[in-house]
């Protein structure tokens, strides 16, 4: 049973436990404005804003795909729609300005943009910011149009503020999920424990239960392979997996530990103060709809080889917090070094019935640097074809601790370490990257897949070496001269 807020409205529903958001609006509450076009979260028409009562009480709102969006983690939430936006015959300021700048043509993809303006309306009323070509871009890069084109409804987002508006009383209103207006069932399939130790337990009990967070991947088997979920653990709810804390190591190293289920959204603030490089990776890490969704540890527990985020962990020696049931031959938690845990291709280190509590990202270190350089089809929304993750410190004029990781030139995300070997220690020559690049070849012998065959991929990966030894050469010219460094990233991105 589902208790939430519909565009103000208390809904009590019944579902079944791997409908999404989307199924429930259209074929059980007959809310037919949002749309289903590619059912991946790709595209954006299905784009809902669901709400939420932050610390200081206040509901902010977030836009999802509703089309890979868990229905039951509605659960004390507000979700609004399309059809709940104008107030009688007033329109709302993302509607009357898409009226206005004649930024809809055949309507398909309306709803989705409109949902998506108004969250960027809402960002805007609570936290007023210049509306940036990046803001934009941010808000509205989730939201695929065929027809109209994208500047009028660039122009539209602009103009927002030019149409009067009266926020509802409602908007501010949220479900009290922790008081829930009956007892659960006892055998619920679609369990939301509250704290690590009911996680383990239930993962004790029901080991062969997927577990759900944000849903951008695991989702894609219900409406792409049409697979069906029994029961799922959603791991959303457990307050040591949504903490991000400061941390110490045994070893000395100080950094953060990064719940599980903290979504990628919450995570730019950290990075954009302290690893500016990862922080632009997560602005190409799908769109805003999967970035306000999808969580580090379900990027790391999904063990896919072009996953984003693992490469760019490898090369900062991250390490991973595990929490299971436990018995008298295992600890119920551990840590692993990131390059331990990924074995094959979507296979792990983790134990039946462990999860991933906490990432560790260390604090970046005096002299220490890091580039980030992904490669795929589309600037946007898109998955890569290589990423590869550079990390070095230069010292007397020499490399060292030298870490280089990619992703999509394996069965796994995976570190060159004969590329490593080659550097560390030695002069940014280009006699020594030659070396690097060389021995590339016996770090990976990448596949051909619909996004690049292995000659692409082995080339991308040697140029993107070739690329660090410029990077690495402008930061030892004069500063004047470093102008061209700026233009080479601003190009590339």
């Amino acid at each position: 049973m589902i208790d939430f807020l519909l565009n103000g409205q208390p809904r009590r529903c019944e579902t079944a436990p791997d409908a999404s958001v989307l199924e429930l609006l259209r074929d059980s509450l007959g809310q037919t404005g949002t749309k289903e076009g590619c059912a991946t979260g790709d595209c954006g028409a299905c784009t809902v804003a669901i709400g939420e009562a932050g610390p200081d009480g206040r509901v902010r709102y977030h836009s999802a795909n509703a089309c890979i969006t868990p229905a039951h983690q509605l659960k004390g939430r507000s979700l609004v729609t399309v059809e709940g936006l104008a107030r009688g015959e007033a329109l709302h300021p993302a509607q009357a300005a898409m009226v206005a700048c004649h930024a809809s043509q055949c309507g398909f993809c309306t709803p989705g943009i409109v949902m998506s303006l108004f969250t960027l309306h809402e960002e805007q009323q609570q936290r007023p910011a210049p509306l940036t070509p990046e803001r934009l871009e941010a808000a509205l890069g989730g939201n695929l149009c065929r027809c109209t084109g994208y500047r009028p409804i660039r122009d539209a987002a602009l103009a927002m503020g030019e149409h009067p508006y009266v926020r509802p009383e409602w908007l501010g209103l949220a479900v009290d999920a922790s008081a829930p207006t009956q007892e659960p069932a006892a055998d619920s399939a679609f369990v939301q424990p509250a704290t690590l130790a009911e996680l383990v337990e239930e993962r004790r009990r029901h080991p062969e239960a997927p577990i759900v967070a944000g849903g951008t991947d695991l989702w894609l088997e219900v409406t792409q392979r049409l697979r069906r979920f029994e029961r799922l653990v959603d791991v959303t709810r457990v307050a040591e997996l949504t903490t991000i804390e400061e941390a110490t190591l045994d070893d000395g190293r100080e950094g953060w530990w990064i719940g599980g289920a903290v979504t990628y959204a919450r995570l730019e603030p950290l990075l954009e103060a302290h690893y500016p490089a990862f922080a632009h990776l997560l602005h190409r890490l799908g769109s805003a709809q999967v970035r306000n969704r999808g969580t580090l540890g379900g990027n790391i527990a999904n063990a896919s080889p072009i996953g984003d985020t693992p490469p760019v962990l490898l090369a900062l020696g991250g390490r991973l917090w595990l929490a299971g049931p436990g018995d008298a031959a295992e600890e119920a938690e551990r840590e692993l070094p990131l390059g331990d845990v990924f074995l094959d291709y979507k296979k792990t280190a983790l134990r039946e019935g462990e999860v991933i509590r906490a990432v560790f990202l260390p604090r970046p270190e005096a002299g220490r640097h890091l580039r980030v350089w992904k490669l795929s089809k589309r600037r946007e929304d898109d998955i890569s074809a290589v990423l590869g993750a550079f990390a070095w410190r230069l010292e007397d004029g020499v490399l060292r601790d030298v870490r280089l990781a990619f992703g999509g030139m394996a069965a796994i995300p995976k570190r060159a370490t004969a590329a490593e070997a080659a550097l560390e220690g030695q002069p940014p020559t280009v006699a020594c990257f030659q070396a690097a690049r060389a021995a590339l070849q016996n770090d990976f012998q990448p596949m051909s897949d619909v996004r690049g065959s292995a000659h692409y991929r082995a080339l991308s990966a040697a140029n993107l070496l070739e690329r660090l030894r410029l990077v690495i050469g402008q930061q030892q010219a004069p500063t004047q001269d470093r102008n061209r460094e700026v233009m080479l990233h601003a190009y590339a991105h």
